[in-house]
């Protein structure tokens, strides 16, 4: 029963911006947690832990340790990144618009509103209070949007609203203390970079770059020049801005942060050379100062894109390169300084929310909030690394592959997507389907897919060759709302939501056989017995029926309720049927005699969580209390439960008792999730956040983009302010049963057993301990010591016993091993498999333990299933690989084999 958190599918990208670490690990948000994708290996993996509400910006250490990640509530996590576990936590006092670590590591730069916060970077010891503030910088009149370090962690560029960008010094000085100003945009700054001369190694150049697609290129000369550039810039210089500092100091003002004095330059000069030669810690040559010497506006740039605006950019520092990502879903990446476009390219129809390069400035990475797009694309090749989307609207359904390798998730943007569970990609899209998918279903052979529709289609696919090769239709359309197939896979069935009739065809000839006609309602649940070939039907006129197909007989039986059915599902032994009810119960039916076995009251349960818009509190709500999906485990003794609710109840089916609640979120950026609401956000308007004042970026022509209001466009179907309500639309065991998969608003979480730090020995006494296991290996008795670390029920000590037998002894210890240690010999296997290179070792084991207990398995096999599934799956996948390694390299063998024999 102990389960964790292990991944979530169906949403690579939610909004924020993405960073690529050591050259190969993308990191990105996904609401309120962290995916990291490795490029090199093509995985993905969702962190452990979670923010209390949508994460907008992440920071990482140039060394790739830490990560400082930043949600809509300014509270932020310090991370370490590769073990995955929290170090720190610290609120801010406004939004945080940017975050970036100095290229030494030791500072954290943090626009908090109009102000520039430098911290500096907490490590691995434990303190009381790990952040320490080191510098603010409160010059912006606006909210800062952009910062950017220098590359010796000395200065710091802040770009913001107020059209300006300012060039500010860490180091306090007596003098020289004013930022300068880059001025002369006309929109709010998106980035600001700095520029270094390839030979000396040091700052040369600025850009600049503003939301209305203009960037500014801006050359430094160090202040022992000044006086030359000033006379040269006197004749053209502009009349100062409003707030900014005197472009021609007087004499005695020494500390005006402008590098454009002219009069008494030299003086200047001498005193700030002087100061910098106290202070050696900011160059090595005297007047390298930046905020003082000389930047002079070489030239400004268009990228020519309006009326679109400039929602993203990059600046790589070596390879001098700009990328560039605008409103409409176009990019740029420019060679700079000349500004030569090499690539312009159409990615999608919306706005780029992140653009950005990895180390090496090989790869580009663009993400789309409102699509849950994220691309990796490498530029030079024009290839993509990396191309995966989620779900446009939530999953509604799923399916697992026999082999628990494959998930389908079918959603109401009419799309199915296919995830490889291993490793979280996405390796196929069908999107044939016009209107939303409503329900899945794997076919016994595992390489066909059956969908249904409300556009009046129930389709199979091929994923051998990712073809739609049979579509199943009514004479007049009807939307279907489930689906099911019988064990042999030669017919298939589908519930309406309409006509409240059951169709059901044949798979080989797609001919409609028969209708299933008696219902009064919706039929929301289908599913056929695994042992008969009875279809037990759900429906909304208060009724769970059972219909034998093949006999055309009609219902066979009826089993009344007294509220509406929402879903029904049979245990996999075919023994026992279970079905929920709107009152919250779940019903467990002997569908062999007709009798109710045993009611589950689940609606304490399930509650939980108030809307904003409720008017009783989370106690005495009664609506949605109830659960609208079931799933029996593998080897059926117990049964998960969801519903419109933030929880998944777990229950234990012959003492009917709740074994376990999973919350699926705490993400305070959805609603539901809080049990009591704070009443200072409630005014005389309603509660403050149903209240739409956030419409600054509508304001600035581009309508604000997030995947909260997706849906919420129609006249009357915005209630909550599109805030996205917490519920789970469907819940599906993998076969193995040693993983489960829940589609909910967040996106599909995958949750699996957690064996890592469990101590549940199966047979313990005295004698049983691991010095009893090493003396037995020592002694050379392998099957005394494999016995011994299955009593002892530890999975390291197992493994090591199993390695540890030649392969000669492999049939004389797997004879000798108790059936009652079988199962978790097996699933020791299915582990090795996974990462041991004995092969052929594990195989022989497996034949030898088939050949001597046989009988006994086949006796026992519904307990024994769930293992001996995760030793099917283990195995085709490595049969998989290896077939394809030895596919793409036959010529190579085949030139090995025939050199071999000529010599």
């Amino acid at each position: 029963m102990n389960f964790r958190f292990q991944n979530l599918l169906g949403a690579p990208y939610r909004g924020g911006n993405a960073l690529i670490t050591n050259n190969h690990l993308l990191v990105s948000s996904v609401g309120n947690r962290i995916s990291v994708t490795d490029l090199l290996n093509s995985s993905t993996t969702t962190l452990p832990f979670h923010s209390s509400s949508n994460l907008h910006r992440l920071a990482a250490s140039p060394d790739g340790l830490f990560l400082l990640a930043v949600d809509d509530n300014s509270r932020a996590l310090f991370v370490n990144l590769p073990r995955r576990v929290i170090l720190h936590r610290i609120t801010f006092k406004s939004p945080v618009a940017a975050a970036k670590f100095s290229p030494n590591g030791v500072y954290i730069a943090v626009a908090v509103g109009k102000l520039v916060q430098v911290w500096k970077s907490p490590g691995f010891k434990k303190e009381f209070f790990p952040f320490e503030l080191v510098r603010t910088f409160a010059d912006c009149a606006d909210k800062v949007t952009a910062l950017e370090w220098s590359p010796d962690s000395a200065y710091l560029l802040a770009g913001s609203k107020d059209l300006t960008v300012r060039l500010f010094c860490l180091k306090k000085l007596s003098a020289h203390n004013k930022p300068f100003l880059f001025l002369g945009h006309k929109d709010t700054i998106v980035g600001c970079f700095f520029g270094i001369d390839k030979k000396t190694k040091r700052v040369s150049r600025a850009y600049t770059v503003s939301r209305d697609g203009a960037i500014f290129s801006w050359s430094y000369t160090s202040s022992g020049n000044e006086s030359k550039f000033g006379e040269l810039e006197g004749e053209k210089s502009e009349p100062p801005s409003p707030g900014t500092p005197d472009q021609r100091p007087i004499e005695t003002d020494v500390g005006d942060g402008d590098g454009d004095d002219d009069s008494d330059g030299n003086a200047n000069a001498k005193k700030r050379k002087n100061y910098d030669e106290r202070d050696v810690d900011l160059g090595d040559e005297s007047g390298y100062l930046l905020h003082t010497g000389k930047w002079e506006l070489v030239k400004k740039d268009y990228f020519m894109q309006a009326p679109a605006k400039l929602t993203a950019c990059d600046y790589h520092r070596d390879l001098d390169l700009v990328v560039v990502g605008f409103s409409n879903g176009v990019f740029g990446l420019y060679q700079m300084p000349d500004f030569i476009c090499i690539h312009l390219l159409s990615i999608s129809r919306e706005k780029i929310t992140t653009a950005v390069f990895n180390d090496l400035g090989n790869w580009l990475t663009f993400g789309c909030a409102k699509l849950g797009q994220l691309l990796v694309w490498e530029w030079k090749s024009e290839s993509y690394i990396l191309k995966q989307q989620g779900h446009y609207f939530d999953v509604n359904c799923l399916a697992f592959s026999p082999d628990s390798q494959l998930l389908a998730t079918g959603a109401d943007d009419n799309k199915i997507k296919v995830w490889t569970v291993s490793s979280g990609f996405c390796f196929v899209t069908f999107s044939e389907h016009t209107n939303a998918v409503t329900a899945l279903h794997f076919m016994p052979s595992n390489h066909c897919l059956l969908s249904a529709s409300l556009d009046g289609t129930v389709r199979a696919w091929d994923l051998f060759r990712y073809r739609n090769f049979r579509t199943f239709t009514t004479p007049s359309s009807k939307q279907f709302v489930s689906l099911a197939s019988d064990q042999s896979g030669e017919v298939i069935c589908a519930g309406t939501l309409d006509s409240f009739e059951i169709f059901v065809w044949s798979m080989k000839t797609g001919r409609l056989l028969d209708v299933l006609s008696g219902h009064e309602g919706p039929v929301h649940g289908l599913m056929f017995s695994p042992t008969t070939a009875i279809l037990a039907s759900s429906s909304w006129d208060k009724t769970v029926r059972l219909w034998d197909v093949f006999e055309g007989k009609g219902a066979v039986e009826t089993f009344p309720h007294t509220h509406d059915v929402l879903a029904v599902v049979y245990r996999p032994d075919g023994r026992q049927l279970a079905c929920s009810t709107l009152d919250g119960q779940i019903h467990f039916w002997d569908p062999i005699d007709g009798l109710l076995m045993h009611t589950i009251d689940g609606r304490r349960d399930i509650a939980g969580g108030r809307l904003m818009t409720d008017r009783r509190s989370a106690a005495n709500s009664s609506s949605g209390k109830c659960f609208t999906s079931l799933c029996y485990s593998a080897d059926g003794s117990y049964i998960l439960a969801g519903g419109s609710s933030k929880y998944i109840c777990m229950y234990d089916i012959a003492d009917q008792v709740l074994l376990r609640r999973f919350q699926i979120t705490h993400n305070l950026s959805l609603d539901g999730v809080l049990d009591f609401l704070n009443s200072k956000k409630m005014t005389e308007a309603g509660p403050m956040d149903l209240i739409d004042d956030e419409n600054s970026d509508a304001e600035e022509g581009v309508d604000k983009q997030t995947r909260g209001n997706l849906g919420y466009n129609l006249p009357g179907s915005m209630p909550n302010r599109g805030r996205p309500i917490i519920r789970t639309r469907c819940l599906r065991i993998a076969p193995t049963g040693r993983s489960w998969a829940a589609a909910t608003t967040e996106g599909v979480l995958i949750y699996s057993i957690d064996e890592s730090f469990i101590f549940d020995p199966t047979d313990l006494d005295i004698d049983v301990t691991p010095e009893a296991v090493d003396a037995a290996l020592n002694e050379d008795q392998p099957s005394r010591a494999l016995i011994l670390s299955l009593r002892l029920n530890e999975d390291s000590l197992i493994k090591k016993c199993i390695v540890a037998v030649s392969p000669e002894d492999i049939p004389v210890v797997a004879s000798a091993v108790p059936f009652r240690y079988l199962q978790r010999l097996i699933e020791a296997f299915a582990e090795l498999l996974e990462s041991c290179p004995h092969l052929e070792f594990i195989l022989r084991w497996s034949q030898e333990l088939c050949k001597a207990h046989g009988h006994s398995i086949q006796q026992n096999s519904r307990n024994l299933l769930p293992a001996l599934k995760s030793l099917q799956k283990a195995i085709t996948r490595v049969h998989q690989d290896l077939a394809e390694t030895c596919s793409t390299n036959e010529y190579l063998l085949r030139y090995l084999c025939s050199t071999g024999t000529k010599k």
